[in-house]
């Protein structure tokens, strides 16, 4: 049977035996397994470079393949994407958002196999990224292009969308509840009980599938045993502050490192000033290979000196100040790595690299607490460090929720919840005051096309601009007399506007109204007499299509108080907007937005 065929007949059963939401409830179960099975390949084919190399080769042979192999698996990526995707894979999660503001949640077929293929060869050769941003992105594209498939809406794809990103999470760290909120955190999902219900699903169902295939295994097999007492607040309030402060680093060297690899216009530059600087620090600095987890795992246990054996200057890691501040170095060093990763083309998330170094943070600052001697009783290293971890995931992605339950679940119980929100919280607002946008979002909140939580700045950002832009008035030169603006503009149209354009460089002079022509009209002794520049009159306002966002079009119009204003773009004259087809367009986007028909 054609599939075309298939599928025609699985919508119109769907129209006869189902509703809608019941139909969205069995699409969000069927994005979460693929998000599962997504995560599943991701991560064994990841692990499976990752000990084929480092068992097989690094152990076995020599340590200068720490140098060699980065720079091979960004070469691979950069071959993939050229010869067998043929398109660009962009970061996972910021791409995502990008289609949920600007594509009307369409992501293109090759995203759901680009990561697939990239992130493994990026991260299994010793890429300092994660690998949760490739797997949210997969999730998202399917979940993008089945609903496509089966005809959902704007809305019911975003809601489908960020499905996928729960089911991705969940099936990742299997911690359900964070997952939800993480997808309602990040892609500014509406918390309705129409949106609660596709989201349980989609991550239950990710959940399960993960755990058949990995069984109970966990990235953080560790449970609580130290409680949190009062007299620890304190300490947890300067984790939040140190946590803010390394959020600021964290997003201030990823940006300005990316901003450094944009003006290499040339891939094989990049990839060869990446590649080399990444095998460089990892060569000296081997814990900075791959995703971190293990390093994550030896700080939880109190066992710093496993995940430091491999330095390079090979320090008595007996002396804790040796360790301390060999630890804040790999803690520096690890944004560097990430983001050199992603300027030479590499695919991956900056998740892990957060949990890394929060870790680190965590950890190093209570075993500064426990050995400066200035306090009696010693804080819970272990507890700092997953502490430290929530407060660098609230300050960097700007996900302060996300963070206290994700560490909440990880470690199978509530103990810490106290410590968690005094110290996301903290970083969370402290960073928010000096980066207004995450990591994640900070190009397209530069940009204003970042979709939020307020539902008039969201209905703005998703209108398309061009969409109300009317080119059919007739346009006037500076020169024209008086009676061939009659003839040629005001017999002619049917609008009472009529732009004065220069017609060598296309730039708008003025505008002429209807009002202003009636007065002389029919006084023909002016008709050779007057002309268009005479009459003329500055517009109050200009759109600049080039830079001005839909809030700005909407300030121009309330301020103006005009009913039509001008378009340019590339500096010339390009058309008008009128305020009633932009109200007309703000409503119908509104009722798309609310799912209504």
């Amino acid at each position: 049977m054609p599939k075309k065929t298939l599928l025609k007949q699985i919508l119109i059963w769907r129209a006869k035996h189902i509703t809608k939401r019941q139909f969205v409830y069995i699409l969000s179960i069927l994005i979460g397994f693929a998000s599962g099975m997504g995560a599943v390949i991701l991560k064994n084919l990841t692990h499976f470079i990752q000990h084929l190399l480092e068992t097989k080769l690094i152990k076995d042979y020599h340590h200068a393949f720490y140098f060699l192999f980065p720079i091979l698996g960004l070469t691979l990526v950069y071959l993939s994407i050229k010869y067998i995707i043929r398109n660009k894979v962009s970061h996972g999660i910021p791409s995502t958002l990008y289609a949920i503001s600007k594509r009307k949640g369409i992501m293109k077929r090759y995203q759901m196999f680009g990561s697939i293929l990239t992130a493994p060869l990026t991260v299994g050769f010793g890429g300092s990224v994660g690998l949760e941003g490739p797997t949210v992105a997969t999730g998202a594209a399917l979940g993008s292009n089945i609903s496509r498939m089966f005809h959902m809406n704007q809305t019911t794809r975003t809601l489908l969308i960020g499905c996928a990103a729960a089911g991705a999470m969940s099936s990742i760290f299997k911690a359900p509840i964070a997952a939800i909120i993480f997808a309602i955190e990040v892609f500014s999902l509406d918390l309705t009980i129409a949106s609660m219900l596709p989201l349980l699903l989609a991550s239950l169902s990710a959940i399960l599938t993960s755990r058949f295939f990995f069984g109970s295994d966990v990235l953080l097999p560790f449970s609580i045993e130290d409680k949190f007492y009062l007299s620890d607040a304190p300490f947890y309030i300067l984790l939040g502050i140190v946590a803010a402060f390394i959020s600021i680093y964290f997003t201030e060297v990823y940006d300005r490192i990316q901003k450094l690899f944009d003006k290499l216009n040339s891939p094989i530059k990049k990839l060869l000033v990446g590649g080399i600087g990444i095998g460089i620090l990892v060569y000296l600095i081997p814990p900075l290979y791959g995703e971190g987890f293990d390093v994550i795992n030896n700080l939880i246990v109190g066992n710093p000196e496993k995940a430091l054996e491999n330095n390079l200057f090979d320090m008595d890691l007996t002396n804790i100040w040796t360790v301390v501040l060999l630890l804040i170095g790999l803690m520096l060093f690890k944004i560097i790595a990430s983001a050199l990763t992603f300027g030479a083309g590499g695919v991956g998330g900056i998740f892990a690299p957060t949990l890394f170094m929060g870790s680190i943070m965590g950890f190093s600052m209570s075993k500064i607490i426990n050995h400066c001697g200035l306090f009696k009783t010693p804080v819970s290293e272990s507890n700092f460090t997953l502490v430290g971890m929530a407060g660098l995931l609230a300050g960097v992605l700007h996900a302060p929720l996300t963070a206290i339950f994700l560490i909440a679940e990880l470690t199978g119980g509530y103990e810490l919840f106290i410590p968690l929100m005094l110290t996301a919280t903290i970083s969370y607002s402290i960073t928010k005051y000096f980066k207004p946008h995450s990591v994640y979002n900070m190009e397209l909140g530069r940009k204003g096309e970042l979709i939020t939580h307020d539902k008039d700045h969201a209905v703005l950002t998703l209108m398309d601009i061009d969409k109300v832009i009317e080119t059919n008035f007739i346009t006037l030169s500076p020169n024209m007399t008086l009676e061939e603006i009659i003839q040629k503009a005001v017999i002619q149209s049917k609008r009472n506007i009529y732009p004065v354009v220069n017609i060598d460089s296309q730039r708008l002079e003025g505008i002429i109204l209807l009002d202003d022509l009636r007065p002389i009209m029919f006084d023909q002794s002016l008709y050779h007499n007057v002309v268009a520049s005479d009459l003329m009159q500055k517009p109050p306002e200009v759109i600049n299509l080039d830079k001005d966002k839909m809030t700005d079009i909407m300030k121009k119009f309330q301020d103006s108080s005009a009913w039509n204003l001008p378009v340019k773009k590339d500096g010339k004259y390009y058309g008008f907007i009128s305020k009633s087809k932009l109200l007309t367009a703000y409503r119908r986007q509104l009722i798309n937005l609310q799912g209504e028909s």
